[in-house]
């Protein structure tokens, strides 16, 4: 597939989806998900199997425009759709997480809000967000990083790792921990095994413990004995990136909200941290006064541009690009300096990941309610609800949104 083809523009129908409308105050509010980028293959897949995956991202949608409805703020209608796709084996994230080269699992997750929620007024406007990575226990991430950002008396800085965010996350916050065993997909452990080379079978799902033991092996059934990479087949390109979850949603407030949530990738080295995790590179959200000088300010009203900006990003495809090109943070630049729309802003950073060697795609909301999701790759499970609260998904590159 060529680069025009993956980069396609969105047709006309597709457009009216995507376009904000005019409505009343209290309707001016939109859902956009994604469930992963540049993991599937239209041969590779039945019809039976795409309804599966579409039903989750219709399940996601609606359960975050079940928030917004009721006039529910955008973090909270943000993590709800993500917590869905979280509990299913489908995404890679939660439940359907992937496995390190060490057969284990560390999970990640950030949240970004374009300023405070308005249900939390005295929350500082220079807390922007909060992730964390690292985690072997939580079963829902996006809950985690939620508890922590609106607790900054509890925990002050914008990123946590490991078993002090999910000692915090379940003695403080009452955030649902479970045993490891809990991550475990047959699915996910064939792509693990295949990846380094090493025989699949026999298929022995791990048991969870009664009680924890300090005499249980760290290298039992769930686990490949990977302390040491010699004599492992550990070429970059097995390290298949699969993806992230994600949800950006703008409310009646106008507040936008990005969560993200992801197991990395797969075959990872331990101790990887991805973009999920990184301000600026994987998600971002931001508002913003318009500036410029007088013929400029003039020229805006005639044209009926907005006094003030905004967006909200969530990335997902192979991080580490993300990281470098620090992606979702110059969506938000190229808007803000270089006075590009959100189509346009996201278009560009598509095109420079592709450049070098970047596949993935992006999610984005604008402060008017715009909405876009370009990809440079073969596909990324999206969907988008407004107020109407009609689900729209879709998977392939070529393919337009839709009903299911």
């Amino acid at each position: 597939m060529t680069k025009e083809q993956l980069t396609a523009k969105p047709l006309a129908a597709e457009r009216n989806i995507l376009r904000a409308g005019k409505h009343d105050a209290g309707q001016n509010y939109v859902l956009v998900v994604h469930g992963g980028a540049g993991t599937m293959t239209r041969d590779g897949s039945t019809p039976e199997k795409r309804a599966q995956y579409r039903t989750v991202l219709v399940r996601a949608l609606e359960a975050g425009h079940q928030v917004l409805k009721l006039g529910g703020e955008a973090m909270d209608a943000a993590v709800a759709a993500v917590a869905v796709m979280e509990d299913s084996p489908l995404f890679n994230a939660g439940k359907g997480a992937v496995f390190n080269i060490a057969g284990k699992h560390e999970l990640e997750a950030s949240l970004m809000l374009s300023k405070p929620p308005a249900a939390h007024p005295a929350m500082p406007v220079t807390r922007r967000g909060t992730s964390v990575t690292l985690l072997t226990r939580t079963r829902n991430p996006s809950h985690l990083v939620r508890g922590l950002y609106l607790t900054p008396s509890l925990v002050p800085h914008p990123m946590l790792s490991g078993e002090t965010a999910e000692i915090i996350g379940a003695e403080h916050l009452g955030i649902q921990t479970v045993d490891p065993s809990y991550f475990w997909t047959e699915s996910r452990w064939r792509e693990h095994r295949t990846g380094l080379g090493l025989p699949v079978e026999p298929i022995e799902p791990p048991r969870a413990p009664d009680t924890k033991s300090e005499s249980t092996s760290d290298t039992d059934s769930e686990t490949t004995q990977a302390g040491s990479l010699e004599g492992l087949k550990f070429e970059p390109m097995d390290l298949i990136p699969t993806g992230t979850v994600g949800a950006v949603v703008l409310d009646v407030q106008g507040c936008i909200a990005a969560v993200t949530s992801t197991g990395g990738r797969t075959n990872k080295l331990v101790g990887r941290v991805g973009d999920t995790p990184v301000m600026g590179s994987g998600f971002w959200a931001e508002e913003w006064q318009r500036k410029g000088g007088f013929f400029k300010r003039a020229w805006d009203r005639l044209s009926g541009k907005p006094t003030q900006g905004g967006v909200g990003v969530s990335g997902t495809g192979d991080g580490d690009y993300y990281i470098r090109h620090n992606a979702a943070s110059t969506v938000a630049h190229r808007m803000q300096y270089l006075d590009e729309s959100v189509e346009e802003a996201t278009q560009h950073v598509i095109d420079d990941l592709f450049r070098d060697g970047g596949m993935g795609g992006i999610i984005a909301v604008d402060r008017q309610g715009n909405v876009t999701l370009p990809l440079n790759c073969d596909g990324m499970y999206r969907g988008v609800i407004r107020a109407d609260g009609v689900p729209y998904t879709a998977i392939f590159s070529d393919d337009v949104l839709s009903q299911l």
